[in-house]
């Protein structure tokens, strides 16, 4: 084998390397982007470090799922039963649709290093072909596909280190599966978005930003009583949410998208770990926000980073919807709705990009 080739190869192995040492960091220190100085991040990381060997809440196992079996890689859309389906159309009154996803584009705000560019090769790519003269584009899309813009947390995304650093068998993701029987450079072996099965379903909005009287500010808690103060503000009752049923954060941080990407990316309000336990208690299929994580960002607790992910996600298969837009919802007034997606099937993802619509 030429030796090139050999040099070649541990050299990307050691850049790859180095490029997911730098991203556990970032990741486990909670601090995002440019908004966070160079000395802060260093002690950030620091200090994370010396309580990763002891994940909080993580002591006891979480699997196998208690109602879904240990065989299960659909998590909790396993609501989405007929039933469901015909409990949710009950919501549509006047047959108007809402795109609640946001446009992609090269400049919207990303987490970390992630980059999202796009190219149309040649203007036209092919052609002209035939006596009609037919011409064609196409476009190539560079990006973390499932992880950028709108973006839906697969069951893949989160897990929690339990035992040693490093160790992959004690990397555990939802329903117990280990990084060493997902794990891959070419896709997640097991529970990747492709079995997430379609969501037509009941869903509620809570608009806190209107209960607060203006945009929640980074590391701002939501908590029950809040949901409860937007319940009686809309006009509706917490019965209201049902087993399968979609809920929805308004915080006003989506107001910041593309107009100050900055302090966007730089933290973030959002629900703690009280309203992630309400959500487990109350049995609903996922959890969506205007901002990029859904919880708050940093943690009240400065040694947790990103503790909602891994209760919902890893921990009771609850889905993740982030970078929602609900302004033209909250314009008409409309709290209740059939949240309808369909991710993208793509075998061994982590998530999915789609076009998440609302229809009332």
């Amino acid at each position: 084998m030429d030796a090139r080739y050999l040099q070649d190869k541990e050299e990307l192995k050691q850049s790859a390397q180095s490029v997911d040492e730098d991203r556990r960091a970032f990741l486990t220190a909670g601090l995002v982007g440019g908004a966070v100085a160079a000395g802060t991040l260093v002690a950030g990381v620091a200090h994370a470090q010396q309580v990763a060997q002891a994940p909080a809440g993580s002591d006891k196992p979480w699997w196998p799922h208690p109602k879904w079996g240990k065989d299960d890689v659909a998590g909790a859309s396993n609501w989405i039963t007929p039933a469901k389906v015909l409990d949710a159309v009950k919501l549509i009154k006047d047959g108007k649709i809402y795109r609640i996803g946001r446009m992609y584009e090269a400049g919207m705000p990303k987490f970390g290093e992630r980059a999202f560019t796009m190219r149309i090769p040649g203007s036209p790519t092919g052609g002209p072909f035939g006596t009609n003269k037919l011409i064609y584009h196409d476009e190539f899309l560079a990006t973390e596909i499932g992880q950028t813009g709108t973006q839906f947390d697969g069951l893949g995304h989160i897990g929690i280190q339990m035992g040693k650093d490093g160790d992959k068998n004690e990397m555990r993701y939802y329903n117990g599966h280990t990084e060493q029987e997902i794990g891959g450079a070419y896709g997640l072996a097991k529970i990747g978005v492709e079995h997430v099965k379609p969501f037509f379903t009941r869903g509620h909005l809570f608009d806190v930003e209107a209960v607060k009287g203006k945009m929640m500010e980074a590391g701002e808690e939501i908590k029950v009583a809040d949901l409860r103060a937007a319940l009686q503000k809309q006009g509706m009752n917490e019965a209201d949410v049902k087993e399968g049923d979609a809920v929805f954060f308004n915080t006003g941080w989506g107001k910041l998208w593309l107009k100050n990407n900055d302090k966007f990316n730089g933290g973030e309000p959002g629900i703690g770990m009280e309203v992630a336990k309400w959500c487990v208690d109350k049995g609903v299929c996922l959890t969506g926000g205007d901002q990029w994580a859904t919880e708050v960002v940093p943690n009240p607790d400065k040694n947790l980073a990103f503790p909602v992910h891994g209760e919902l996600i890893t921990k009771n298969g609850i889905f993740n919807h982030e970078n929602l837009d609900f302004t033209a919802l909250i314009a008409d007034r409309k709290y209740q709705f059939a949240y309808i997606f369909s991710p993208a099937p793509i075998k061994g993802a982590t998530g999915s990009n789609g076009g998440p619509i609302a229809v009332t």
